[in-house]
């Protein structure tokens, strides 16, 4: 394999019926947040180009069919969930250096949440798409904007079903920098 290693990425999914797979990618040498002893160190970034970069990630959170409707109608006590939610989510991407601690400080060009009903499946479908012009690429901004978009939609409905489940949290697809376009196996 000169220099590479293969990794094979799981998409575990708890007390869901749908699966996702694995997706096989071929990576360079090793973990880029680990130094030659092995110690956590940020990646130095200083002499990669600037590009513009894309990350689009989504999850869900999956609740009882009564409790997406209250939402869907608008009728919780804390208000409006799912606007809440865009916005927290649009919020915590924008922080994402500060709460993931490798991750580099960026100026983002664009972060967009949508939070979307999904009857059948008595869930709320969350997708994030962040994009900047920058040195290094945006996948933690677009996993954290649906993480807390996700959270926040718990923490707004928890009074009526506290059995929701955040699930599925996944990077759907990235592009742009020295790897250049990915797309998940199975984006659903």
């Amino acid at each position: 394999m000169g220099g590479q290693i293969e990794v094979i990425v799981l998409c575990l999914e708890f007390g869901h019926s749908s699966t996702h797979g694995y997706n096989t990618t071929t990576m360079t040498k090793r973990l880029t947040h680990l130094d030659e002893s092995g110690r956590a160190h940020m990646v130095d970034v200083g002499e990669k180009d600037v590009t513009e970069r894309v990350a689009v990630a989504r999850g869900r959170v999956a609740m009882r069919p009564e409790t997406l409707r209250l939402i869907i109608e608008g009728n919780l006590k804390k208000g409006d969930v799912l606007t809440v939610a865009q916005i927290a989510g649009i919020m915590a991407a924008k922080r994402t250096s500060e709460l993931i601690p490798l991750c580099h400080p960026l100026l983002l060009n664009l972060v967009e949440v949508n939070c979307t009903p999904n009857v059948d499946e008595s869930a709320v479908d969350i997708e994030a798409t962040v994009r900047v012009s920058g040195k290094t690429g945006v996948e933690m901004e677009a996993l954290t904007a649906v993480t807390v978009a996700g959270l926040t939609i718990y923490d707004m409905a928890k009074a009526v079903d506290r059995e929701m489940c955040l699930a599925d949290v996944r990077l759907i697809s990235k592009s742009g920098g020295r790897s250049g376009e990915w797309r998940a196996a199975s984006d659903e």
